[in-house]
Formats: structure tokens, C-alpha cells, sequence
């Protein structure tokens, strides 16, 4: 086992100490039940020994009786083991799965971008899930099969010394079959997974893209390429297979081979009198339990092994640090309404993870209560991660971010989640109803203050066409609606909220102009003493701003009202011509311009 592997089994031990009670009664009557079917054997013994022998057919009936009483016994406790590991491991697991989310919730999204969203599923899912397996195994198993393995060799020294001495000599050998198969299967079956990886990957990328695919007419090569990748986990799972399949011939070659010298050991003992015909059957009998019992014992290795390596991925995740910290309680914070400014940019400066350059320098800007402010630029330009500063869903790294004259990280996660409503560019939507999606914003609102929230985001006319109004479940991510539909009921989402900072990132790029427009006056009556920020792609979004911040590769090159940016003939003044001459205006509407 890995070091690593053991760190990650004492931090996560740490999840089952409410459960120390059932981790200890589970293996304790999982030996109670390998104690009773050591003894069966023995009463099996005494049964043709002396019953069938001297033909006393009570003596018969009354050691049935006893080892109809040491099943039942038996059944009682390992019911109750089961009970027991099961509880452990699942209440374990859920504490472990609880624990992790929690966990992740509180990751910055520069964290979650670097692990993958994919992968954080898996680990909370199927990785915890094998833990929780591998956990439930152990408990049961990790004491009765050594104990029976051991327990029937002792027991067969106490039925003949001569004979035992086989099982000696037969359980080094089955071991070495047992665990050298398991040995040799171990990285095989991890290349297995990889390559299932791979087919999975394969799976997923051509149901995602499937329009694509077939756009270009590729369908034959996609099949190409899922079929060699589905050949090469065929023939190593075939690999894989062959070799595990030698371990039952293997052992239960050495097992006869175990038999048969017992048999000729037990002729020879029965002939001097050494032992009775009886006791030869006991003998086979504790052969064949330590055989079933090392077969466990191989796959409880198998699965804990597992179980190890899932939970060096799950402790990965927990041990990965937040990138930004929330104090626990803001301390002479400035009042909303006293503050003249609701955000202000001092000099503040972003580097993604990883990344050559970075993606804000040295931004440094003023938003007061009341403004509408436009930020405008070409992809990739930085505007969506400069508001993405505004609820602290990037750390900043150099320069600091005013929210009412107090620094943004001041504030705990709650309150500054709450000081801003934030609409991000992808618009997700849940498998609830529309009137649940909504809720979102504000989880104690009135039926009242939804519609006039939805009739804010100029929403209203959709949902008398909707099956069911209010009640209609908009399906995964919002299937059933079209983008400028999801695009709207984010927004009022977000007009729910109702707070002192609003921040639209490219939220009206779905919806057709005059509904834009609505919604830009929206903005300026319902929200006229509360800050708005608007990013957009379109100059339409953003013209009639009070100011207009434009960015260019991070950086703030042109700010100011439509008209100062129009007579610097700037970058503004150029995509602002340029949009008039695509849709062909005439020399009046030019010269006006």
C-alpha cells in the first residue's frame, strides 16, 4: 500500500468515529459466526463416528438438532454483522459525501476549473461509493477469514497430527496461487479502467456532439474510432480474464490433490487406529472452508486495494486548499444608503492558475449608487472575469475591490452574496417549475412579488403560453425554453434578488432588440437608486450607459458616455460605424450619428 494511501485512510478515518460501536460489534460477530462453523465439522464427525456406527438414530437426530442450532446461531450473527458494517459504511459514506460537497462549495472556481467538473462528480459518486463497499468488506471479512483459515488448521491438529500436517503444506501453496493471480491482475485491471476511460470518453464526445458529427458526415470514422478503442478494452479485458480464470482450476487442483493425501493419511490412520472414518470428513470439510475462505480473502484484498486508491482521490479533493478565505463576521461595515460609492476598482490585477499572462491589469474604476455601467470589448478581453470579482468567484491577486468603502474581503460569503445579483453568461436552469427557478433569487417570496419580478424581465407574455403557467418544469438546464427565454428568467431571478449591485454578464445577448430595450429601461426606473453593471458584445446594450468602461486584453482603454467615446474615435467609434454600415443605414442616419 502507498504511503499516500495511508495518510488518506488516518485523515478519513475520521468520518467513522460516530460509528466505533458498530465498526467493533461488526467483525466481533462475524467471529461468533466463524466460531460455530468451525464446530461444524466436529458434530458432523461424531455423527458417523458413533451414530451411524452403532446405527443411534437419536444420537443422529440429536446432533442434527445441534447443527440445525449452530446455523441458526450462525444466520443470527452474521445477519447482524451485516447489520452493523452496513450501517457503519453507510453512515460513513454520508458523512464523507456530506463533507466533501460542503468542501467543494467553498473551492474558488479557479480550483474547480483546474480539477475538472467531471472529475469532482465521479469522486463524490462512484469513488465514495467504493469506499463505502470496500469499508462494508472489510468490517465483515478482514477477521473471519484469517481466523477461519487459521482456526481450521488448529482444528484439524486437534482431530489427527499426522494429517494436519497437510493442511500445512496446502495452505502456503494456495496462498501463493491466490494472491499471485491477484497480484498479477492488479495493474491490469487498473489498464482496464483506463482504456474504459477511454471507450466512456470516446461514448460521451459523439453524444455531445452528434449534430456536429453529422454535419460533416463523419459518422464513419466516429465508428472507426470507438471501435478500435472498444477492440483494445476487449482484448485486455479478455487478458485479464484468462488469467483470473486459472485461479479456480489452480486451487481447486491443489485442494483434490489436499483431499486425496488426506484420504490416503486418514486410510492409513483408520487402519492403525489412529483416527475414525469421521474424522476424515471433518478434515475435507476444513479443507474446503479454507479454500472458500482465502478466495474472500483475495477479493477483500482486491476491493480494499480499490477502496484505498478512491479514497487518495476523494482526500485529493478535501485537502485541496480555497484560494480565497470569508471571515467569519464584518466588523464596522459602511451602511448601503450612507455610502456614495456602491464599487470601486483600485489598481486590481488577475493571473488564472497556470496561466502566460494576465487576464486583468491594473483595473481601477468607480461605480456610484445609481449608475448604470457598461462594459463593452472584444472576446476574450476580460470583461466576464472582471465581474466575476463582484461575488468572489476569483481571488484577486493584486490591488483591492470596494463594495460600499469596505474591501470585498471583509465581507463574509453570505453578505456579499447577498449585496450582489449576479446573471452569468451561462444561464442555468433547473428541473423545477418556473415559478421555483425563479424563487431561487429569493426563497421567501410572495407569489406577488415572482410575477412582477417575471414581468420586470418582460417574461410575462411567455408564460400565458406555457402548459401550465408558473407550474411548468422547464426541464434539465432548462430544455424546453429557447435561450432567450432562459436568458429572461435569470433575469428575474435576479430582479428577485433585488440587490444593491446588479451584474448582467452578456445576459441579452439571446434576446431580440425590442425586448433589450425594455429591459434597459427596466433597469433605469426599477432600479434607479441601485448600481447596474452591464457586460455586453452588443453596442446596443451598453450606449445608453452613464459610463461605458471598454477593455482590450485585460486592461481599460477607453471609458466614458457614448458621445465622449464617439468623439475619440476610438475602438467604441469604430465597431459603432462599423454596426451602422452592416446594416446598410442611410447618409441621414450616418451624419447623425
Amino acid at each position: 500500500m502507498k504511503e499516500r494511501e495511508y495518510r488518506a485512510l488516518n485523515k478519513m478515518l475520521r468520518y467513522l468515529s460516530d460509528y466505533k460501536r458498530e465498526s467493533v460489534l461488526a467483525p466481533l460477530f462475524k467471529m461468533l459466526e466463524a466460531t460455530f462453523d468451525l464446530f461444524v465439522p466436529l458434530v458432523m464427525a461424531d455423527i458417523v463416528n458413533v451414530g451411524i456406527a452403532a446405527h443411534d438414530f437419536h444420537y443422529i437426530l440429536v446432533r442434527c438438532g445441534i447443527l440445525l442450532l449452530l446455523a441458526f446461531v450462525g444466520l443470527v450473527c452474521s445477519l447482524t454483522a451485516q447489520y452493523f458494517s452496513a450501517k457503519a459504511a453507510v453512515g460513513y459514506s454520508t458523512g464523507l459525501r456530506h463533507a466533501l460537497f460542503e468542501h467543494i462549495q467553498r473551492l474558488s472556481f479557479t480550483e474547480m476549473d483546474t480539477m475538472g467538473t467531471s472529475t469532482l462528480i465521479t469522486r463524490m459518486t462512484s469513488d465514495v461509493n467504493q469506499v463505502q463497499s470496500g469499508l462494508n468488506l472489510f468490517l465483515r471479512l478482514f477477521l473471519r477469514s484469517p481466523f477461519v483459515v487459521f482456526g481450521a488448521m488448529v482444528m484439524a491438529f486437534t482431530v489427527n497430527f499426522r494429517a494436519a500436517l497437510i493442511f500445512v503444506v496446502a495452505i502456503p501453496l494456495l496462498s501463493v496461487v491466490v494472491f499471485g493471480v491477484m497480484v498479477i491482475t492488479r495493474p491490469l485491471y487498473k489498464s482496464v479502467q483506463t482504456r474504459l476511460d477511454r471507450v466512456l470518453g470516446l461514448t460521451r464526445e459523439n453524444l455531445t456532439g452528434v449534430r456536429v458529427v453529422r454535419a460533416f458526415d463523419k459518422e464513419k470514422s466516429e465508428v472507426e474510432r470507438f471501435e478500435n478503442a472498444n477492440d483494445l478494452l476487449t482484448k485486455m479485458q479478455l487478458h485479464v480474464g484468462h488469467i483470473s480464470a486459472l485461479m479456480n482450476p489452480l486451487t481447486y487442483v491443489l485442494i483434490n490433490i489436499a483431499i486425496v493425501a488426506l484420504l490416503y493419511v486418514g486410510s492409513i490412520e483408520i487402519n492403525v487406529g489412529g483416527m475414525a472414518s469421521g474424522d476424515v470428513i471433518a478434515l475435507v470439510n476444513y479443507m474446503n472452508q479454507i479454500l472458500v475462505e482465502l478466495v474472500k480473502l483475495a477479493n477483500l484484498i482486491v476491493q480494499v486495494s480499490k477502496a484505498l486508491a478512491c479514497a487518495g482521490r476523494v482526500q485529493a479533493v478535501l485537502d485541496t486548499t480555497p484560494g480565497m478565505a470569508f471571515p467569519e463576521k464584518l466588523l464596522g461595515e459602511v451602511p448601503a444608503e450612507k455610502s456614495g460609492d456602491a464599487v470601486r476598482f483600485e489598481h486590481v490585477s488577475l493571473t488564472y492558475a497556470g496561466a502566460g499572462a494576465p487576464s486583468l491589469s491594473d483595473i481601477s474604476f468607480t461605480a456610484k449608487r445609481g449608475q448604470t455601467i457598461g462594459v463593452i470589448g472584444g472576446t476574450g478581453s476580460g470583461k466576464s472575469t472582471l465581474v466575476k470579482q463582484l461575488v468572489r468567484q476569483l481571488p484577486i491577486c493584486e490591488g483591492t475591490l470596494f463594495i460600499n468603502n469596505e474591501p470585498i474581503e471583509n465581507f463574509e460569503q453570505e453578505t456579499v452574496r447577498s449585496r450582489v445579483g449576479y446573471v452569468p453568461q451561462e444561464h442555468i436552469l433547473f428541473s423545477r417549475s418556473v415559478e421555483r427557478n425563479v424563487a431561487i433569487g429569493d426563497s421567501h417570496a410572495t407569489e406577488e412579488e415572482i410575477d412582477h419580478a417575471i414581468a420586470l424581465a418582460d417574461f410575462a407574455k411567455d408564460i400565458e403560453n406555457l402548459p401550465q403557467g408558473l407550474d411548468t418544469v422547464v426541464g434539465e438546464y432548462g430544455v424546453t425554453l429557447s435561450g432567450g427565454q432562459k436568458q429572461r428568467l435569470a433575469i428575474a431571478r435576479a430582479f428577485l434578488k433585488d440587490a444593491d449591485v446588479l451584474v448582467l454578464d452578456d445576459s441579452l445577448s439571446a434576446v431580440d432588440g425590442k425586448t433589450e430595450s425594455n429591459i434597459i429601461q427596466t433597469l433605469k426606473e426599477y432600479r434607479s437608486k441601485k448600481t447596474n453593471i452591464i457586460v455586453a458584445h452588443r453596442l446596443s446594450a451598453v450606449m445608453h450607459a452613464d459610463e461605458i468602461i471598454v477593455m482590450d486584453n485585460g486592461k481599460i482603454v477607453e471609458r466614458g458616455t457614448h458621445r465622449e467615446l464617439m468623439e475619440r474615435h476610438g475602438w467604441y467609434s469604430e465597431q459603432f460605424i462599423s454596426c451602422l454600415l452592416y446594416t446598410s443605414p442611410s447618409p441621414r442616419d450616418l451624419s447623425t450619428s
